[in-house]
């Protein structure tokens, strides 16, 4: 098991049994007759909106009442213009839930003055932690991990939707790397950036797992995209492991090992952990608005609790989300909690260095 989720399993038990005898009543929630909307703060196509997708239908099966489940795709903002609609208009009826990413965390972890909203006014339905995989064009002249010493002689090209996104991880790992990257900022999801590869505009790219299994690996098997590494998972000792879902592919530490023969270390290497376990290991959360009534969020983490266990959805699952174990109740309100803290001094360093190599200032 991931040794963050095992981590959040006891730390949950602990709390869920002090809150055992005051569980709500769910009988006399339903959703009959009625159309939830889940905002996607980011556009078709990408990790985000293939794991929305994938789960709607598991969803309306197991929520009572049945109700449609229509996925709204609202990107812009690097990531805070779907949170902000959803913190000022959603109301607390169960029936507007947001699904996040590291995209709309980061935003928030380091001030961006355009977050609009605050997680601890939020109730978590559930969390799912992700993977994901840095590729390249065969142009690079890269035909896997073992030659991607080529890569530093190459001015790579890579599109962002902002050094405040999600993709802030990659840059981390990139110049930890010695990689010299060129951004084109502006794009609006990840699928943006998986288009902008296929038209052979820019050289590198990384997708989260959903994405990259579903979008990505055909381009592999085609022989249009060499795989290179992974970000990888953490381990009960908190130690990075290779991901599950691509054991074959090195982690950053390992390909930094490849390049310098040594481990990575020091501020850099601190910086980029960071922010890696904040993105990605409670990454995507289905987020649930203020002032919730009890029996509305537990009827939505006793749905959730119904789909992991649905037998069609065990045996999908891993094809499409990866090999990665999902959580709600207590598990998940404490990987909700680590994943929207950060440390202040690694909160710093990325705001210094934000601000001196990409002249971007996020508070006042």
């Amino acid at each position: 098991m991931h040794g963050l989720l095992r981590w959040a399993r006891s730390v949950g038990a602990g709390l869920g049994l002090l809150a055992m005898a005051a569980a709500p009543a769910l009988g006399q929630v339903s959703f009959a007759g009625k159309t939830i909307e889940w905002i996607v703060p980011f556009s078709q196509g990408g990790g985000s909106d293939t794991w929305a997708r994938f789960n709607a239908p598991f969803l309306s099966r197991h929520l009572p009442g049945n109700p449609e489940i229509e996925i709204v795709n609202e990107p812009g903002g690097g990531g805070t213009r779907g949170p902000n609609t959803f913190a000022s208009q959603a109301r607390p009826d169960g029936l507007t839930v947001l699904g996040t990413s590291g995209s709309t965390q980061f935003p928030y972890l380091l001030g961006d003055l355009r977050v609009r909203y605050d997680y601890k006014d939020w109730e978590v339905a559930m969390v799912a932690p992700t993977g994901g995989v840095i590729y390249v064009s065969p142009q690079t002249g890269v035909d896997g991990p073992a030659t991607i010493e080529r890569l530093r002689d190459q001015t790579l090209v890579f599109a962002s939707q902002g050094p405040t996104s999600l993709d802030l991880v990659p840059m981390l790992a990139f110049r930890l790397l010695g990689l010299d990257v060129s951004y084109v900022f502006g794009y609006t999801g990840r699928g943006d950036g998986l288009i902008a590869m296929e038209r052979g505009e820019v050289s590198i790219d990384y997708q989260t797992t959903a994405s990259y299994l579903r979008n990505v690996l055909p381009m592999v098997e085609a022989g249009e995209a060499v795989p290179l590494m992974s970000w990888g998972v953490l381990d009960e000792n908190g130690e990075m492991q290779r991901d599950p879902t691509f054991p074959d592919l090195p982690i950053v530490e390992e390909v930094y090992e490849m390049l310098y023969g040594a481990p990575p270390s020091g501020a850099d290497y601190e910086a980029y952990r960071a922010f890696n376990i904040a993105g990605f290991a409670a990454q995507k959360m289905v987020i649930l608005p203020q002032n919730t009534p009890p029996e509305i969020v537990e009827t939505w983490r006793q749905a959730w609790r119904d789909v992991f266990e649905d037998p069609e959805y065990r045996a999908n699952v891993g094809a499409v989300l990866g090999a990665y174990e999902q959580v709600t109740g207590r598990a998940a309100e404490a990987l909700f909690i680590e994943g929207t803290t950060i440390d202040p001094t690694a909160r710093q360093r990325i705001l210094d260095m934000l601000a001196n190599e990409y002249a971007v200032r996020l508070s006042d």
